[in-house]
């Protein structure tokens, strides 16, 4: 058995591994990566992901750095079956339409520019069309319920207490020379979260483990500690007339910052008069997903419901799904509380609520989960003094808040706890979707506590799956990657080469007319500011 890492190896997205096993060759989970532009070039590359070779696809959740390229697999061939949880099905065809959307609108811009400049247009990582054919691939699967989407293979899915509908994934795989059982983790939940049951406990003695570990280094701050914290950051801009700016990823997310809203109201702790703004489409019609499937539920949530309660609702709470709503937020006086997508500012609506609301001193932004490196939310919470928003340069001057309790992600010493239930030192530990620090730490963990090998595959390395050990040998010659190196004598050189070019020109731009003068002179300056912010961002 055969399995590569596609995605998810030393990172945090792009979440995807390709298993050749009994003959089928299928993938766990086919996650977009997210993050900056080199990052993101990985999602063009597609044909290493053998779409038309592909016979199923296993689904986590629905969460786009695991379930985003689904609709580019099947743009490039795949028609086999995706199967995951009712929930997961729902939120996922809402997301991928919506990326799909994003895609689009995203290509259809730069053509506009590039037709501008006189530069080839390009298409679109998926369309619509694709997200839709992909949205019909689905067959739902039950918790607890195992089934063969191929002869040899049973699958397990377990409720992982990450988003609605989240599971981990049992694998038995059946091939001549014996049994080998395998653990996707998935992403895990934190225990004690607001909105959903705590993980399962894993029923397998697995051979091999591929854990997540997002937190591998840390624990959350006091989770307890969380709502008050939210609490604060709001009365701090409400008292200075300012907006409190909450990018939250669309699914589970502002769901929970919506109860926490509704848990503050009734303490009567949230400001009766202060509008509440979910200014995200897809969150929007996410929260309708979540009402109806209560039973996926923390059950005290799920009893609110049951009741004919809102958990969801606060006074004066507006959804905008119309633009010129959203719009019209930002010519609003006063204080309010806007959640918006993306998470992680790279797209969507909550980037035009930063650029209104980043450079005022009193506003606030509420970061309340993790910031994937290159995003412009992870360079806001490095204390970034300014951002490039929709090309302009945005001064940081709100203050930021980062609450760590609203993770949807297991903590270290949750992670560790989830996986004493099955640990043992035959048991090969493979760590994904982390990054360098968080998957060091970890390993030295699990190594200490469970005498346990653990290994940390690279991307595209490929795992060869041996009765007893987890050897990793490198792909073919044309697969493999390197970070791209950066030639910084040469980039140096260019730039001290372009100054002296434009010194030898003094005479001659002293001669030319005040206007054209103080034209050169300005965009000198501005040069010189860039360089100022990027010597002490450093």
């Amino acid at each position: 058995m055969k399995i590569q890492l596609l995605g998810a190896a030393q990172t945090v997205t792009g979440s995807c591994y390709l298993i050749e096993a009994n003959g089928h060759t299928f993938t766990v989970d086919c996650g977009m990566y997210q993050g900056n532009a080199e990052i993101e070039k990985r999602n063009w590359d597609s044909a290493t992901y053998k779409a038309k070779k592909l016979d199923f696809i296993l689904l986590t959740h629905a969460h786009i750095d695991h379930s985003g390229l689904l609709p580019r697999l099947v743009r490039d061939g795949f028609g086999g079956r995706v199967y995951g949880t009712l929930p997961t099905r729902e939120l996922a065809r809402l997301m991928l339409l919506d990326s799909a959307h994003i895609q689009e609108t995203e290509a259809a811009w730069n053509n506009r520019r590039s037709a501008r400049e006189g530069k080839r247009p390009t298409e679109a990582l998926y369309s619509v069309e694709d997200a839709e054919k992909a949205g019909g691939l689905f067959e739902v699967r039950e918790y607890g319920k195992s089934f063969e989407p191929a002869p040899g293979i049973k699958v397990t899915f377990q409720d992982a207490g990450h988003i609605l509908g989240s599971a981990f994934t049992e694998i038995e795989v059946t091939e001549a020379d014996g049994v080998t059982k395998l653990l996707f983790s998935g992403d895990l939940g934190r225990p004690e979260a607001l909105l959903l049951d705590d993980p399962d406990r894993p029923d397998i003695r697995p051979d091999y483990v591929f854990l997540e570990s997002t937190y591998g280094d840390r624990d959350h701050k006091d989770e307890s500690t969380s709502r008050d914290e939210l609490a604060a950051a709001i009365r701090y801009s409400y008292d200075r007339g300012q907006k409190t700016i909450i990018p939250a990823f669309a699914v589970e997310r502002t769901q929970e910052i919506l109860y926490c809203l509704y848990l503050l109201h009734k303490a009567g702790k949230l400001p009766r008069d202060i509008p509440v703004f979910v200014d995200s489409p897809l969150a929007i019609r996410a929260t309708e997903v979540f009402k109806s499937n209560p039973e996926f539920m923390d059950k005290e949530l799920a009893d609110i419901f049951r009741a004919g309660g809102d958990p969801f609702f606060v006074p004066n709470l507006k959804y905008t799904l119309d633009t010129k709503e959203s719009q019209a937020i930002n010519t609003l006086d006063g204080p309010a509380i806007v959640i918006s997508a993306s998470g992680m500012c790279n797209a969507g609506r909550i980037k035009h609520h930063l650029r209104h609301n980043l450079w005022r001193t009193g506003a606030s932004i509420v970061f309340v989960g993790y910031q994937a490196i290159g995003t412009p939310g992870r360079k806001i919470v490095d204390g970034a003094k300014s951002v490039t928003i929709h090309g302009e340069d945005i001064k940081v001057e709100a203050k930021i808040f980062t609450i760590g309790g609203f993770s949807a992600h297991a903590g270290q010493s949750q992670l560790l706890a989830w996986v004493k239930n099955f640990a043992r030192p035959d048991v090969k530990f493979i760590l994904v979707h982390g990054e360098d620090k968080a998957q060091s730490i970890l390993a030295e963990k699990i190594k200490e506590l469970y005498k346990a090998s653990v290994e940390i595959p690279g991307y595209l390395d490929v795992l060869t799956l041996v009765p007893g050990e987890a050897a990793i040998s490198q792909p073919p010659p044309e697969q493999v990657w390197q970070p791209p190196r950066v030639n910084w004598e040469f980039l140096f050189k260019e730039a001290h080469f372009k100054v002296d070019l434009l010194r030898q020109q003094t005479e001659a731009l002293a001669q030319m007319r005040w206007e054209d003068q103080v034209e050169l002179r300005d965009k000198i300056l501005h040069i010189n500011s860039r360089l100022s912010e990027l010597y002490s961002s450093l």
